[in-house]
């Protein structure tokens, strides 16, 4: 056998193949180049200059992250708009900018996801969050809206879409997007054309003033709401006195998240409005079907942040609560209302704890009250409910008249004693025994009932909370 010959084939046979090999490796590395990341793109597209300019500039070494894995989505404003957003704020260029300023600029135009143009069209308009963070480290919201265009925060709109790259998209948009604060998000959305206009009528400057350092938790209710609550009657028409009041009853002080209420499960918090005896006024939040305040407003839209806070859009406008208001929220009062209602029909207590004004009525009770509120498991600690006559006489132990009494003005240490609407006095101690805040001893004379949880204040007075209920000297 001619070995010889036979290698000689063998080889020349790898040599062709080898050829081939790296013949059609070259072919396939010119049909499908590499897909170039979204600075990359940034660099060679002439509008974007002043772009890659202020992400050098910027703190945090922005250049880098937006070569990373992404996703990203980057809303990328044009040199125009950079030089419009510059003599807005008075900067010769971008060196003026402070560094940590324009970083944070530079981050509210960047999404973490890769978000096209016919994802935001099929949507409609909401909100999605930015890289930005607020002083609280919460990311800031960006809102966007497609019923003309593509436009973000009502400011910035898309003028060449759906720029592909390998780590994300780039919208290019006409206007450098600014820090939002609270305000800024209400006047950028319509559905809250209604709330900015009551702002901007109502007493107090609260514009201004919800465009303070915060944080505030603002529930924003929407138009669909003041069309209700207005029920036809005009905006100017309204006291402009009052509409502050109920406006200041939906913002809260401190960003509150909506995770952070449904841990809490229920509580009250204070709102900016001012109560019965010039006291913060409180509302009642509860989650166990959505978030829902006062009883009657269900958040419909959360967590949208800004600068300075956090807004949760509402359906319902939250009038100012009277004490009856709290007992028809707060499901740990179910059986007092229906003592309150059902179990004494023949005495009005609802109509009588919902008066605002004192008015000398027939009867001589007036506002402000001061309500000493038993829950569903003092109730139950009873024997048994009294009958009508008798039960009437026990639930007007538990209020006293024409006093918005908080526990600052209770004598502490000592005695604090006070007439109730049935005639005898009640007297209440601090400090409380155990777990109690301060302890009352009725007009019977018992003095084991523990007030529980104080100082619910509402328009026209003030709820304590207490374990046991109170019997009058009958």
């Amino acid at each position: 056998m001619n070995y010889t010959k036979t290698i000689k084939t063998i080889s020349l046979a790898l040599v062709l193949l080898i050829t081939f090999t790296s013949c059609s490796d070259d072919d396939n590395n010119v049909v499908t180049p590499q897909e170039k990341n979204i600075v990359e793109l940034a660099l060679e597209t002439p509008e974007l200059t002043s772009l890659v300019a202020a992400l050098t500039a910027a703190d945090g070494n922005l250049v880098n992250v937006l070569q990373g894995d992404g996703p990203f989505t980057v809303l990328a404003p044009t040199n125009a708009a950079f030089t419009a957003f510059l003599n807005a704020n008075g900067f010769a260029s971008l060196d003026d900018v402070p560094t940590d300023v324009l970083s944070q600029v530079l981050l509210n135009h960047v999404i973490m996801a890769d978000i096209t143009s016919s994802d935001l069209v099929s949507l409609g308009s909401g909100y999605a969050a930015g890289s930005a963070t607020n002083a609280d480290g919460d990311n800031i919201s960006i809102y966007f809206n497609t019923s003309n265009g593509v436009r973000f925060n009502n400011t910035a709109s898309v003028s060449t879409a759906d720029i592909d790259a390998s780590n994300g998209t780039i919208h290019i948009v006409d206007e450098v997007i600014g820090l939002p604060d609270i305000v800024d998000h209400a006047i950028a959305n319509s559905e809250f054309s209604s709330l900015v206009a009551a702002l901007g009528a109502a007493d107090g400057n609260l514009v201004s003033a919800l465009q303070g350092v915060g944080p505030f938790t603002v529930l924003a209710p929407n138009n669909d709401a003041f069309d209700t609550f207005l029920d036809g009657t005009p905006l100017g028409s309204v006291d402009t006195a009052i509409l502050s009041q109920i406006l200041l009853n939906h913002v809260i002080s401190g960003a509150i998240k909506a995770e952070y209420l449904i841990d809490q499960g229920a509580g009250y918090p204070k709102t900016l409005a001012t109560g019965a005896g010039g006291n913060a006024m409180s509302i009642y939040f509860n989650t166990s079907d959505g978030v829902k305040f006062n009883g009657i407003s269900s958040v419909i839209q959360a967590d949208v942040v800004g600068t300075n806070g956090i807004i949760h859009a509402v359906n319902t406008v939250i009038d100012i609560p009277t004490v009856v208001t709290f007992a028809a929220a707060d499901p740990n009062f179910s059986t007092l209302v229906t003592a309150l209602t059902e179990l004494t029909p023949n005495t009005d207590f609802v109509s009588i704890l919902s008066r605002t004004e004192a008015g000398s009525p027939i009867d001589g009770i007036n506002p402000d009250f001061t309500v000493f509120a038993p829950t569903n498991d003092a109730f139950a600690a009873l024997e048994s409910v009294p009958g009508e006559t008798v039960l009437t006489q026990v639930l007007l132990h538990h209020v006293i008249s024409e006093a918005n009494i908080v526990s600052g003005d209770l004598n502490s240490p000592g005695d604090t004693t006070a007439a109730t609407l049935q005639g005898d006095n009640i007297t209440i101690t601090l400090p409380g025994s155990g777990d109690n805040i301060a302890t009352i001893t009725d007009g019977s004379g018992v003095s084991d009932i523990g007030i529980i949880a104080v100082d619910v204040q509402a328009g026209n007075g003030v709820i304590h909370v207490i374990n046991k209920i109170m019997i009058p000297n009958l």
